[in-house]
């Protein structure tokens, strides 16, 4: 029976892999510090009991598994790259913001920001596995262990940071995490990657 040739991996595809990586990096710290911080901030900031500090964090993540489930549609609808693009850059401004706005507007713009921001959470796997087609498993296992992996890392390196600088500046250095979506520019379009698959 004859071997399959395997197709080696060229550099524009472990750039791009790269890249995805540091995406799914940005956004897996961004989504830990809030879950993990932003309830000890809200406390703070806003005077709020538990409960309280935990219905924003509620409103954080039920949106953003909203933003996790549309992200797909919306990818074969407007382009996977497009998507990642928007995600990070729109929930920019308003991660930013987070931290200075009264408590009604923290309220609606963590709810935007979790929608938005997740939207790209699924996307990045389809865009990674189609990097390395055949790969399906190994591209899945990547970029969803290493989101959570970073999740973890973030953790703590977030909480070492707050013991550094505090809460508050730990919070809003957080927010600016999106940015590093810039870097999406960089990634081969959607037609690239798959006139790619075909060579």
């Amino acid at each position: 029976m004859q071997k399959k040739e395997v197709k080696p991996i060229s550099k524009a595809v472990k750039f791009s892999l790269l890249l995805v990586l540091i995406l799914i990096f940005a956004r897996s710290w961004y989504v830990s510090g809030m879950t993990n911080f932003y309830a000890f901030y809200a406390i703070e900031k806003y005077d709020f009991s538990i409960s309280q500090a935990q219905l924003y964090l509620f409103t954080f993540l039920v949106f953003g598994a909203l933003g996790t489930f549309f992200g797909g549609p919306l990818a074969d609808r407007f382009g996977k790259k497009n998507i990642i693009f928007l995600s990070m850059m729109l929930s920019l401004p308003l991660s930013i913001l987070i931290p200075f706005v009264p408590s009604a507007f923290a309220f609606i713009l963590l709810g935007l920001t979790g929608f938005i921001l997740m939207l790209s959470f699924s996307v990045t796997v389809v865009y990674a596995q189609e990097l390395i087609p055949g790969k399906i498993g190994m591209m899945s296992g990547l970029t969803v262990g290493f989101a959570f992996g970073m999740g973890a890392i973030g953790s703590i390196a977030l909480g070492y940071l707050i013991d550094g600088i505090g809460l508050t500046a730990t919070m809003i250095l957080t927010g600016l995490l999106p940015v590093i979506g810039l870097i999406t520019l960089f990634l081969p379009s959607d037609k690239t990657v798959t006139e790619w698959n075909r060579n």
